[in-house]
């Protein structure tokens, strides 16, 4: 049995990739923030199909807790085969409008968040010279967004990380991937109207907006021995929005 860690696990994308990785039989830890209640009910749901799960609380942005809840994952699970860094937080504004509170959140939950998780996680896989990454970054990560400069920015550099992280930890057996989603129907766009989806679904070649079991299945591919000679590579379920 493989045992995973999803970041940001209680709710949209991150929900859904725990339940597809239960349907495939593995152990899931749902890190959660402050979405308690919707991490304990998919817990139990996980449980109710088999497999080991548990909820675990911490604010990726906090390194400290971010090592307590790696430590505590490790306590519990016989083995962590799997990270996933899918906690993240979007704000749409223009750049003049960005004050530095702001930019230090994105940045402290989207880029500081997806790296102390994997520095918890490292010397473990290191140790065993196996372990699977996988990052979330946006289609605005690779083109750019108007009025999401500073989210744009966030996810451009997970990119560069991920790229980066593949080539220093593929010796030791680690792989590491990227997933951008283009527009998918989650709370992070709960935000955009009827209207505004409906553009974004005729502007895809596919004609609709994504679903989050669709990335969902993205990610657990990346995390199965599927890929096992994929490496330092984005994959972009975008309904071709962005090629």
């Amino acid at each position: 049995m493989k045992y995973a860690l999803i970041a940001g696990g209680s709710r949209g994308i991150g929900a859904a990739t725990a339940v597809e990785f239960a349907r495939r039989g593995w152990g899931v830890a749902v890190n959660y923030h402050r979405s308690q209640r919707e991490a304990h009910s998919l817990v139990e749901q996980l449980r109710g199909m088999g497999v080991p799960a548990l909820a675990v609380q911490a604010d990726v942005s906090d390194r400290g807790a971010v090592m307590d809840m790696v430590e505590y994952v490790l306590g519990q699970f016989p083995q962590l085969d799997i990270l996933v860094c899918n906690a993240g937080v979007a704000d749409v504004d223009l750049v003049t409008h960005m004050d530095e509170t702001r930019w230090r959140r994105l940045f402290g939950v989207n880029v500081d968040g997806m790296h102390y998780c994997v520095q918890g996680v490292l010397p473990y896989m290191i140790g065993r010279k196996q372990g699977c990454i996988v990052t979330m970054s946006s289609m605005w990560g690779q083109v750019g967004g108007s009025c999401e400069v500073a989210y744009s920015a966030t996810k451009g550099a997970v990119i560069g990380y991920t790229k980066a992280l593949a080539k220093e930890v593929g010796p030791s057996g680690i792989r590491v991937n990227c997933v951008a989603p283009g527009v998918i129907d989650t709370e992070m766009n709960g935000a955009l109207t009827g209207e505004d989806l409906a553009a974004l679904a005729e502007e895809t070649p596919l004609g609709r907006i994504g679903q989050p079991e669709e990335v969902a299945r993205t990610i657990a591919f990346l995390a199965s021995e599927a890929s096992s000679f994929l490496t330092g590579q984005v994959l972009a379920p975008n309904g071709g929005l962005v090629i």
